[in-house]
């Protein structure tokens, strides 16, 4: 659902001024998030430690999460909705131009995002930009994909986050995450037949008789003081300490499974390894 920033399109994509969880927020997005929130209550329990910190909401701020699977997403919009905040997105043009889904996606307020509609330093403006204008998170994933790596440790990732964060002078927020793997397979990349679709669905219904624990963990701001987006390699710094507190709060999450996770999912591939695994 989430996509690593690869271009903007026009001011339409420009998120709405205002605090997440507001009365500002738009009406499609609220009912969206009560939603995705009795979704999850209905397959699983969410767990949260930490805190959403009180003085950047209603502020610019980046949320950089670990990505474990195709139901994380879910977990992590209702998560943030019971700490009283509603992120917004990146999302592919794909997805905002999807019948019926993009139109309540649009409607939403989400940061569009076009593959290949520009070169990278206008996206990065463009991106920068939107992110210090508006005063609800931003939420992504800085590996930019379901982790591939055997343990679902999370992968190196790209430094796009980082990037937009020491243009932008803008904080960065860390969540941790273990057990949505639990709900959904990972299933396919191309549906071709329900063939394709048929794990997905047992996954989900074998998960609501299991009723898995979502822990979700608020890391706190990670300090890029000393860093800044004229000097070179700050950027490949300041990732790998996101990519540090992320791992470093994902440990005591999942230490009954160090190594790998309990549950196998037979369809995720294991073809990547992870730089910052404990």
């Amino acid at each position: 659902m989430l996509t690593r920033m690869s271009a903007l399109r026009s001011p339409e994509s420009r998120l709405p001024r205002s605090p997440g969880g507001s009365g500002q927020t738009p009406p499609v997005w609220r009912v969206m998030c009560a939603i995705d929130h009795a979704l999850v209550r209905s397959v699983g329990r969410i767990e949260i430690t930490g805190e959403f910190p009180a003085h950047l909401r209603g502020k610019p701020v980046l949320v950089a999460a670990n990505h474990i699977g195709m139901f994380d997403p879910f977990v992590l919009i209702a998560a943030l909705r019971k700490v009283g905040v509603l992120p917004r997105f990146m999302l592919t043009g794909g997805l905002l131009d999807a019948p019926v889904l993009g139109y309540f996606l649009r409607k939403a307020g989400h940061l569009r995002v076009d593959r290949g509609k520009a070169n990278i330093a206008d996206v990065f403006g463009r991106a920068t930009e939107v992110l210090t204008t508006a005063s609800v998170p931003l939420l992504l994933y800085p590996e930019g994909r379901v982790s591939r790596e055997p343990g679902l440790w999370p992968e190196r990732g790209k430094t796009g986050a980082a990037r937009m964060a020491l243009h932008g002078d803008v904080p960065v927020l860390t969540i941790s995450q273990w057990g949505a793997h639990e709900a959904v397979c990972w299933g396919t990349e191309v549906v071709t037949g329900p063939a394709d679709v048929k794990p997905l669905v047992t996954s989900f219904f074998r998960a609501v008789r299991r009723r898995p624990v979502f822990k979700v963990h608020f890391g706190g701001v990670v300090d890029l003081s000393d860093l800044s987006a004229g000097t070179t390699g700050d950027a490949v710094r300041a990732h790998a300490r996101i990519m540090r507190q992320i791992t470093a709060d994902l440990a005591p999450l999942r230490a009954d499974q160090p190594d790998e996770p309990a549950f196998h999912d037979p369809t995720r591939p294991c073809d990547s390894t992870s730089p910052w695994r404990p």
